[in-house]
């Protein structure tokens, strides 16, 4: 049996994910920016991942993958494609709204893992972790209303955010699969074969629709391979790796801080203002989160 990390490590880890998977949506909007397509960034996030964690999954995993039972398999391509809808309609949501809403709506997904996990699993949350979800939620509403407010000419709000929710009932699928995987899989077996099957589906979708993974500008594929290396391999990693260590509620309630540093990242290289509603918005984000660690903790 594995040895049990330390207590304080899995929120480490997530830490460190938070941190890297925040340049999600500011390197999405830079490649669109290039002229690639958000089927194609999307492909090239998840495909650029599985290439690069090969090495490691047939070092580490080999037997483990040689191995694979049909309902593994059944599962992983759950998760694949899962994953694929994910990047496919969040990605998308950019060209339409906001970054601030668009990565505060598809972190909705606590509320959607929350129900399904009492309704599937009977996991029964704790007192903290409750108000810590409202309070998180609430600041997502903020900073979702505050934006539509003040939305730019010649944008699609309404069409944004609800690609950006789809993409949140996405990954909440995809988050709740990989739990039980998770327990029967090593984090490079289901890494590699989680992001390689939802690129493989990319890849099949973007033959399907016509759309182009070549001719683009060096540095279109350079910000990719970004998003593959941080967001990506380190950020999703992070929360891979984690499942085994706490619940699918609690990382949920951490992908509610990525709309912060998102938002921050995007003032920072768009110069897209902080709205006060959407400065509260923040602070109610940031206590979710800290009030859902201590009822994980406990």
């Amino acid at each position: 049996m594995d040895k049990a990390p330390p207590r304080w490590l899995p929120f480490l880890v997530l830490g460190i994910g938070l941190l890297a998977i925040s340049f999600g949506a500011i390197l999405a909007r830079i490649a669109q920016g290039y002229g690639l397509p958000s089927l194609t960034i999307a492909t090239l996030r998840l495909g650029l991942a599985a290439l690069l964690i090969t090495p490691l999954a047939l070092w580490q995993s080999g037997s483990a993958l040689r191995m694979l039972n049909p309902r593994q398999g059944l599962l992983t391509g759950g998760a694949g494609l899962f994953l694929a809808l994910h990047f496919a309609t969040w990605i998308s949501s950019l060209e339409y709204t906001s970054v601030a809403s668009s990565t505060a709506l598809v972190t909705t997904n606590l509320l959607w893992i929350g129900i399904a996990s009492f309704l599937l699993f009977g996991d029964r949350p704790s007192r903290l972790m409750v108000i810590g979800i409202v309070l998180s939620l609430s600041g997502s509403l903020l900073i979702f209303w505050s934006d539509s407010r003040t939305s730019a000419p010649g944008t699609n709000p309404l069409l944004g955010n609800f690609l950006a929710i789809a993409g949140s009932w996405c990954f909440s699928a995809y988050l709740l699969i990989g739990r039980r995987l998770r327990a029967s899989l090593a984090l490079p077996a289901y890494v590699w074969l989680a992001y390689g099957s939802a690129a493989i589906l990319l890849l099949l979708a973007c033959q399907a629709s016509d759309t182009a993974i070549t001719g683009y500008a060096d540095a279109a594929y350079l910000v990719a391979l970004g998003m593959a290396l941080g967001p990506q391999l380190l950020g999703h990693t992070s929360y891979n790796w984690s499942l085994k260590h706490v619940s699918p509620t609690f990382i949920a309630v951490v992908t509610l801080g990525e709309p912060v540093g998102s938002a921050a990242l995007a003032w920072l290289f768009f110069g897209e203002s902080f709205a006060p509603l959407q400065a509260i918005g923040f602070v109610l984000l940031l206590v979710g989160i800290y009030l859902a660690a201590r009822g994980e903790g406990k």
